[in-house]
């Protein structure tokens, strides 16, 4: 069975997400959407962190852990249903990228409430753990890369330049339309290096373990 990658590029509240696979080495994008990993899709929702900074540290924490525990139901439905779908046309998807921001570890929530750049930084990496988990539990094995160490990255997998690297993402987006921005072009890259990783010796980020 063929094997397909999927990347991820989280903002908060939702993901773009892109599958690819390589024919006769060449990148070939299946499938993009974009998951949303809050049931509502609201401020509240969406900047967890900053509305559990207006909440008493009790009630707060229950909040964020119930929105993490969404997040993670939601990551992992998006990608079982990808799954699924690919297999019905024998295709087994079996890896996975993400796109990080600085990758930098966070403190205990009371200090994360009382630091404004912590909260910012807080609400990105529950959704990007969300996501983690759910290809974790769906069997894929998972890789990172931070976001600005992206291009250099592919450009010394793949032996391209960045400009020409852009340039082909962006043609495989044709077929599919609008969108097709740099969240779509992103997470195409990230999977594509995902599938080539194999035979590389590109350096990746592996995610922070994740908390029980």
């Amino acid at each position: 069975m063929k094997q397909a990658a999927v990347g991820f590029r989280v903002h908060s509240g939702w993901a773009a997400v892109v599958v690819v696979w390589l024919e006769k080495g060449t990148p070939v994008v299946l499938d993009r959407k974009r998951a949303h990993l809050v049931k509502t899709f609201s401020y509240t929702f969406r900047q967890p962190y900053h509305t559990a900074e207006k909440m008493p540290l009790a009630e707060a924490r229950e909040f964020v852990a119930q929105v993490q525990s969404e997040a993670r139901q939601l990551a992992y439905r998006a990608v079982h249903e990808m799954q699924s779908s690919l297999e019905n046309v024998e295709i087994k998807l079996t890896r996975g990228s993400l796109l990080l921001a600085s990758g930098r570890p966070l403190p205990e929530l009371e200090k994360i409430l009382a630091s404004h750049a912590l909260i910012h930084t807080a609400d990105g990496e529950l959704f990007r753990e969300a996501i983690v988990h759910g290809c974790k539990r769906c069997g894929l094995k998972m890789e990172s890369i931070k976001e600005r160490e992206l291009l250099e990255s592919a450009g010394r997998a793949l032996h391209l330049k960045p400009a020409e690297l852009m340039r082909r993402v962006t043609e495989l987006g044709k077929p599919f339309g609008s969108p097709w921005s740099q969240d779509e072009k992103f997470a195409t890259l990230a999977a594509w290096l995902a599938l080539t990783s194999r035979n590389t010796n590109t350096t990746w980020q592996k995610p922070k373990k994740e908390e029980n």
